[in-house]
């Protein structure tokens, strides 16, 4: 049996777009924006922008054959994945007074979205077999890292000493 790729979508969809209207409307606006990017690094931004794309149209053309062989640990990472998101979606939706978010999964990761995005991706990687999604996953994850070097200045920027004390007890990933 073999579904459409753009079925793994649908999740994603829901989440980012969706799930945040729930908690507050204004999670979503907070969530779209760029931080400010330094000149000498604006391609990161675009190829952010470009890998963000392939991600989200590859799958249309692509297909999941339940018989492979990755289908059960790309389905794992696939869902683990998603409850990450959702989690970290609605942590993000119920930020402090300051509007920075310390609460749920933001405790033990300064980015669990971005980690959310990384096993959600990669699942739909191992569950399509594709590679060109692969290279798609590795660009955004390269690109992704320095979009959260530059929302981590901005950080600062924002909540000054706050976000420091922050940074010295919760990692960015892990």
């Amino acid at each position: 049996m073999t579904i459409n790729g753009f079925v793994l979508l649908i999740p994603l969809l829901l989440i980012r777009f969706v799930l945040p209207r729930f908690f507050d409307k204004a999670a979503l606006l907070r969530a779209a924006l760029y931080p400010p990017f330094p000149k000498d690094k604006q391609y990161f931004l675009y190829l952010y922008q470009i890998a963000t794309v392939l991600l989200v149209i590859v799958p249309l053309f692509l297909s999941v054959d339940f018989s492979s062989s990755f289908v059960y640990v790309g389905g794992f990472v696939y869902f683990l994945g998603i409850v990450i998101l959702v989690i970290s979606t609605i942590n993000f939706s119920h930020p402090d007074e300051q509007r920075l978010n310390t609460n749920g999964l933001y405790r033990f990761s300064r980015n669990p979205m971005y980690v959310g995005y990384f096993l959600y991706f990669m699942g739909c990687v191992l569950l399509t077999g594709s590679i060109v999604l692969l290279v798609a996953l590795f660009v955004f994850q390269l690109s992704c890292h320095w979009l959260i070097l530059a929302e981590e200045q901005w950080c600062i920027a924002q909540f000054g000493e706050q976000y420091r004390q922050y940074m010295k007890k919760v990692r960015r990933y892990f």
